[in-house]
């Protein structure tokens, strides 16, 4: 098969080189220039585990190429992906704008039947819009060609994308004809021999299970983050608690680990697109209204204990950061708690030093020279009088301590991810604060 992805960022680009390593022809495009530049010259434009080898294999077996032109890619195309952002409006909103502007461009250009499929993140009724542009641009053109539109969202895992893509839990897909439907199987079959099931069902319901599902897995964090909270206050501990609930599979293990809120480029977008949405609709989604309200506070749940041990004023002080990423295994800085954090106690008059494995030049966006940067996790700790553990990278597991409690100039630790043991971290002579704990 003939493929079109237009959009190089994180979905687009997972989607092109998967869907081009199971032997289709795949073509990338991206009005970014110097990015489809670099991506010729093999420079990713993201970080993900395992994605610049399957790019350079398939790249250099020729089934997947990078362009600048959709006139040129969509020519011999059976589908074209939609993988273009959809960034939160100052209301919540998503921005379709991009979407709707690249389903014009394929109305413009298309030759043959098309199925124009959204893997954007988008809201419930968005494919009715693409529709739309698509049918003004053909009959600007007085073209009678016929098309399909259908949704399939992504469920990717920044740093777990390649396995999430090539050994789905479920491969979700919204028609609206048969024809649609038999692409998508063509199209997915590589997928569904591996028992990994397709799930067809109407194009609205598509759109709304993904975000259904990022709003619930929001609400198991900031649920946990609620009851961590709550445990420090009556003296409980929070990880046995978190075991307690755990065990009954009708809750289960996943994302009941507390700590300093969830960011990246899903989660915070996606509940505020559908509390938006239903508010548009007359409905008040008061759950996920509450889900975003605890996230927020808890990116400052570090900044207060900090505060109650050193003081409102923390002039003079100086802090390293372990890491600075939303989460492990990518540089994907969009909502970091770590930026809120930074920001907070620079307000406060503190200095910062941070180190991240991969994440340091994509922080230089947000914060710029406003904090130092460490080549490594120990020379970070130079001169600080604080350890804020961030995002829990392996590499920090088992830190030194003894050789962290000679690099700071107070041995204090603020672990906002409940990765290391208290009684360890005190036996070694330095003072620990988690999340919801003793």
């Amino acid at each position: 098969m003939n493929i079109t992805v237009v959009g190089t960022g994180y979905v687009g680009l997972v989607t092109g080189a998967c869907l081009s390593d199971v032997g289709m022809n795949v073509t990338c495009v991206d009005v970014n220039v110097q990015k489809i530049e670099n991506l010729h010259k093999g420079i990713l434009p993201i970080y993900e585990p395992g994605l610049d080898e399957i790019v350079h294999r398939n790249v250099k077996a020729g089934r997947l190429t990078f362009s600048t032109s959709l006139k040129d890619a969509i020519q011999g195309s059976e589908a074209a992906f939609i993988a273009v952002g959809t960034p939160p409006g100052e209301d919540g909103s998503a921005d379709l704008q991009y979407v709707l502007a690249v389903a014009r461009e394929i109305g413009e250009h298309m030759s043959d039947y098309l199925v124009v499929i959204t893997k954007s993140t988008v809201p419930v009724g968005t494919a009715e819009k693409v529709r739309n542009s698509l049918k003004t641009a053909l009959e600007a053109r007085g073209s009678q060609l016929s098309f399909d539109v259908a949704s399939n969202p992504e469920f990717l895992k920044e740093g777990a994308a390649i396995d999430d893509f090539m050994k789905p839990d479920r491969i979700v897909c919204g028609v609206e004809s048969q024809r649609a439907q038999d692409v998508l199987t063509r199209l997915y079959k590589p997928f569904t021999l591996n028992g990994h099931p397709v799930l067809f069902m109407d194009i609205p319901s598509a759109e709304m299970t993904k975000y259904a599902a990022n709003a619930m897995l929001a609400t198991k964090i900031s649920f946990m983050n609620d009851i961590a909270n709550l445990c420090e206050i009556m003296g409980a501990d929070v990880n046995q608690v978190r075991k307690g609930i755990g065990s009954d599979p009708r809750i289960g293990t996943k994302f009941i680990y507390p700590g300093i809120g969830y960011g990246g480029s899903c989660f915070p977008k996606d509940v505020k697109a559908l509390v938006r949405t239903g508010r548009e609709q007359g409905y008040e989604l008061r759950i996920l209204q509450a889900v975003e309200d605890v996230n927020d506070d808890q990116k400052m749940v570090l900044v207060r204990k900090i505060k109650a041990h050193f003081g409102q004023d923390l002039s003079g002080k100086h802090f390293a950061f372990w890491g600075l990423s939303f989460k492990p295994e990518t540089d994907d800085m969009r909502e970091a708690p770590s930026v809120v954090i930074a920001n907070e106690l620079l307000a406060a008059g503190a200095t910062v030093t941070a180190y991240d494995p991969v994440a340091a030049e994509e922080a230089k966006h947000q914060l710029g020279d406003r904090i130092q940067y460490a080549s490594n996790a120990y020379e970070a700790l130079t001169g600080a009088d604080a350890l804020l553990l961030i995002t829990e990278w392996r590499e920090f597991r088992v830190p030194n301590w003894d050789r962290v409690k000679q690099a700071l100039n107070t041995p204090v630790v603020f672990d906002g991810r409940n990765i290391y043991s208290g009684a360890e971290v005190r036996a070694a002579g330095l003072t620990y604060t988690g999340i919801g704990l003793k």
